[in-house]
């Protein structure tokens, strides 16, 4: 137990700065922006350079967390029911919510006061030339002239297409494509360690988007992005105790704060890292002594932090909006609908990392409206607070999805559950400590989820993990 208090203070240390910088660097971009307009807007590349790097990660994120997620849905088919229920409670709710934000978004309409129209049209029409193309051409682009080009050009719906091939057809091989899906591991944690590093550059790219919207648009933009960054936590917190606690009332017969107030510790992880990967572990045995059964948390947790990323999907829809009213181009009802569309599918590549939700905003305004990627800088300097309220989402919600599907299952103990919410069977903290697997001590928290798989590879071959492995073998899928 000390030994966990440890490493969740350095790894909490090692987020504090970063968030200090976040916030120093946001300060001072709107203090340049008032006192040197003419300064700050000339600061803009800072924040366009930290955008492209996040945008070089696209790529690389989406194709390892397809390929792996396709993977585990293979695995949690072999269960039954289990698998077949919650893979399909993860899309109907990962829609809902994706639906709830467009929704919100159309409502407070986000971002209208900015007008960003010169300078940000300017530097978007590099990337506007295929706007014009027809309907045809769309469909015959998703096609990569090879399965590398996919990858080279930056085109995100061709390397869905290449993910999704990759992943059945590694499905098809069966136990032989076994060291394959371990070597996409190994792959996707360094994606997600050089995401980390990109991450540490935040806030010199905060500074310099912030410093040019406010430079640019003065008051107006504080005004703004204001809007779009309460709307965001109040959305949220409409999903969480409204959505997901009516469902949970209404099919398990629980009250959602009661579930909240359980997962207290996990959610404080949550807030010092901005990541709900570092809680996932935690919440396998959480979901266990709540009650559930081995298979079903085993199974509907891993698979959740891939597929059930309620908090992601609504960020998704709403900054995009935001990024459209703010550059004066907003979307029309249809872009609007096949963006939907486009989400419900790439919201599965947002990783439960900190930066992942960014890089996958980016890919779907690339694949549709390329000329409103450069206005993704605009929420930079607010990304880091909003990641926040995402990662608790996505957590409640796959808490929740876990709770469903085992009562749909009949996997969860009633009784139990009463007592363990109630407080008169508490969680023993001691129990995580009792069967850590090796790989995963200091090194594994610290790296924020990602290094957790260490041990991945020999588990992979397990249909139902262990109530702690089970958290440590699909880590770097979240």
């Amino acid at each position: 137990m000390y030994e966990e208090a440890s490493v969740a203070a350095k790894k909490r240390d090692r987020t504090h700065y970063l968030y200090l910088a976040v916030i120093a660097a946001v300060v001072l971009g709107i203090v340049v922006g008032f006192a040197a307009p003419g300064v700050a807007v000339e600061l803009k590349p800072l924040g366009t350079g930290f955008v492209n790097l996040i945008k070089m990660m696209i790529s690389p994120i989406i194709f390892c967390t397809i390929v792996l997620g396709v993977g585990s849905v293979r695995k949690a088919a072999k269960v039954g029911a289990v698998g077949g229920l919650a893979l399909g409670y993860f899309l109907v709710m990962s829609t809902v919510a994706l639906a709830i934000g467009l929704v919100v978004g159309n409502v407070l309409e986000p971002g209208s006061g900015l007008h960003l129209t010169e300078a940000v049209r300017h530097a978007g029409a590099a990337q506007a030339t295929g706007a014009g193309d027809s309907t045809a051409d769309f469909l015959l682009g998703i096609i990569p002239t090879t399965m590398v080009s996919a990858f080279t050009e930056g085109q995100v719906l061709q390397t869905l297409l290449i993910a999704l091939l990759s992943g059945f057809a590694l499905q098809a091989i069966g136990p032989a494509g076994r060291p394959v899906l371990r070597g996409i591991e190994h792959i996707q944690r360094l994606v997600f360690r050089i995401l980390a590093m990109i991450m540490w550059a935040a806030p010199v790219g905060a500074f310099g988007a912030m410093a040019a919207v406010v430079g640019e648009t003065g008051v107006d933009a504080l005004k703004s992005l204001a809007v779009i960054m309460i709307g965001f936590y109040l959305t949220c917190a409409l999903f969480v105790f409204v959505v997901l606690g009516a469902l949970l009332r209404l099919i398990a017969g629980m009250n959602i704060f009661m579930l909240l107030k359980y997962l207290g510790r996990e959610f404080l992880l949550i807030l010092s890292t901005s990541s709900s990967e570092s809680a996932l572990a935690r919440l396998i045995a959480k979901m266990e002594h709540l009650g559930v059964s081995r298979p079903v948390a085993g199974i509907t947790v891993p698979t959740g932090y891939s597929f059930n990323l309620d908090g992601t999907a609504i960020y998704l829809t709403m900054s995009a909006l935001f990024v459209a009213n703010a550059m004066d181009k907003p979307l029309s009802g249809g872009e609007q609908i096949s963006l939907l569309l486009f989400m419900i599918v790439a919201s599965k590549g947002a990783a439960g990392v900190t930066g992942a939700g960014l890089a996958t905003l980016a890919g779907g305004l690339q694949s549709h409206r390329p000329d409103l990627v450069d206005g993704v800088g605009l929420i930079v300097g607010i990304d880091r607070f909003m990641s926040e309220a995402r990662a608790m989402t996505n957590f409640a919600g796959n808490a929740v999805a876990t709770v469903l599907v085992g009562t749909w299952t009949k996997e969860i103990d009633k009784a139990r559950a009463v007592e363990v919410l109630s407080g008169r069977l508490p969680f023993d903290e001691a129990s995580l400590m009792d069967d850590r697997p090796e790989g995963a001590g200091s090194e594994g928290a610290e790296d924020g989820g990602a290094a957790d798989a260490e041990g991945a590879g020999p588990r992979e071959q397990q249909d139902v993990p262990a109530s702690r492995d089970g958290g440590k073998e699909t880590a770097a899928r979240g």
